[in-house]
Order: structure tokens, then sequence, then C-alpha cells
């Protein structure tokens, strides 16, 4: 089965070693994903984050590039450029990092 790209949006949790700023609960993670299907994205995601000292909360899929251009009608230049690299490379591409602090 040829490998596609899927957005995911990846919430983590605090765990030693994972360079969060201080005082900050998690972060929240846009990532661009290759696999074969959505689950194996996710999949290879939640292992590379882990590897990072990450830890893994929760993945909600937003579908392959077909799918995303079928519910939004296009994708900016920027973002489909990360999407492409991530299937050239067959990886993970974290593309936007935002921390969570308690009171956001």
């Amino acid at each position: 089965m040829a490998h596609q790209v899927y957005t995911l949006l990846v919430e983590v949790g605090r765990n030693p070693g994972d360079g969060l700023p201080e005082g900050a609960t998690g972060a929240a993670l846009v990532c661009y994903a290759s696999g074969a299907d959505q689950d194996e994205a996710v999949r290879e995601t939640v292992a590379v984050l882990k590897q990072a000292d990450l830890a893994p909360l929760e993945v909600q899929g937003y579908g392959s590039i077909a799918d995303r251009l079928a519910q939004e009608g296009e994708i900016p230049a920027e973002e489909r450029a990360l999407m492409d690299r991530a299937l050239a490379e067959n990886s993970v591409i974290v593309a936007q990092f935002e921390p969570l602090f308690p009171d956001s």
C-alpha cells in the first residue's frame, strides 16, 4: 500500500527531560506523518515523540492530504511543502509546537 501523509494534532503531558518551559502543563503539536494508513501514522508519531522524551496523551487525526483537500478546498503552500517533505522522507514532521499553561 502506498504511503500517504496524515495531519495529526497531538497533546503531550509533562515528562522528565521533555524540554518544555517551566510552568507548562504540556503542549499541543501539529504533526505531518507518513504512513500506509492513519493508524500507522499515529503509531509512528507516538513512537517518535516518546523517543524525544515527550509524553503523548491524545492524538486526533485530520486525515490524508486528499481528505483535507476535500474538506478545506486547499492547503497553504508552506503547509503542503512540509507534508511533501514528510512523504519524501517517510518521516514525522512537527509543524507547530505550542506549550500549554494552566491558565490557557
